[in-house]
């Protein structure tokens, strides 16, 4: 993989969504499954939420290169955004919520938002959700065994969304720094505030997608210690990726001085040979280590 991915929209593609997934499409595994379909859950309102943020400056972006960036930038986290929603009624088909979960996340990024930051903190907050997603990406595709027992459908939406995510990982980065011209302390405060928002969030909706499994509250503390342990173990989900995500902490950081997905490449080679992004997900996982 290049220094700097070149951002490519990819429309109309077919996960095959509508067919038999399993409810508990990784591993046969309640807590891992849900962690991902809660994250699709947020993914509808939290992309308009990065598309909004970083639009609210283009008036001001006189770099030809960085506006072609954010109109890539934007039509790839529109396409994730109508993916995710059809992926999401899955889920309201088991029960879940998702018309709450979006009114819910709605006011909070775009009412309570508007009313408590201001134009450069919410930049800050999709700068640093954007260095979140490109350091999952890392720990979900660069490790095989992390979905080698997954439905190849849904590992498939998530691979796509992933390299997607890591062409256009320094947008909103670039905006805020060149831009905005937010500095050091304000990227990392917003970095600070999502670091604990983020996982909350995530936690409460799977902790109401276990109530609608029919879990009772003891098999859901049950099932959230040895999720925790899955998560942050040493090895884990997330501890691996330590390093990824101190680097924003970095003065003179960039998204693109940090590596990942050196499979990046084979993903994009299958796709571009079969245009089947199932077969492009397969073979991404299959490059894993």
């Amino acid at each position: 993989m290049s220094d700097h991915a070149t951002i490519v929209p990819r429309e109309n593609l077919d996960f095959g969504l509508d067919g038999d997934i399993p409810k508990y499409w990784m591993d046969n595994d309640p807590f891992k499954t849900r962690f991902f379909d809660a994250m699709s859950t947020l993914f509808p309102m939290g992309e308009k939420f990065f598309i909004t943020s970083v639009r609210e400056f283009k008036d001001q972006i006189t770099s030809p290169k960085l506006q072609q960036e954010v109109k890539d930038f934007t039509r790839q986290e529109a396409q994730h955004s109508l993916v995710h929603r059809q992926y999401n009624e899955r889920l309201k088909k088991q029960g879940v919520e998702i018309d709450s979960i979006n009114d819910q996340i709605e006011n909070r990024l775009f009412v309570e938002a508007a009313k408590f930051t201001t134009p450069v903190q919410r930049l800050a907050i999709t700068s640093a959700l954007e260095h979140l997603t490109s350091m999952m990406c890392t720990s979900f595709f660069e490790r095989r065994e992390l979905l080698d027992k997954s439905d190849a459908r849904v590992r498939a939406l998530y691979a796509w969304h992933a390299i997607e995510e890591v062409e256009h990982k320094a947008v909103a980065f670039d905006v805020l720094t060149q831009v905005a011209k937010a500095g050091y302390w304000q990227r990392n405060l917003a970095m600070l505030t999502v670091s604990f928002g983020f996982p909350l969030t995530v936690s409460k909706i799977m902790n109401h997608m276990f109530k609608v499994d029919g879990f009772n509250r003891g098999q859901r503390v049950r099932m959230w210690a040895k999720g925790l342990w899955w998560f942050y173990k040493p090895g884990g989900l997330f501890m691996p990726t330590l390093s990824y995500y101190l680097a924003y902490y970095k003065p003179g950081f960039h998204p693109w001085k940090v590596k990942e997905m050196p499979s990046y490449g084979t993903w994009l080679q299958t796709f571009q040979r079969t245009g089947d992004p199932i077969a492009a997900g397969n073979a991404l996982h299959a490059a894993g280590q």
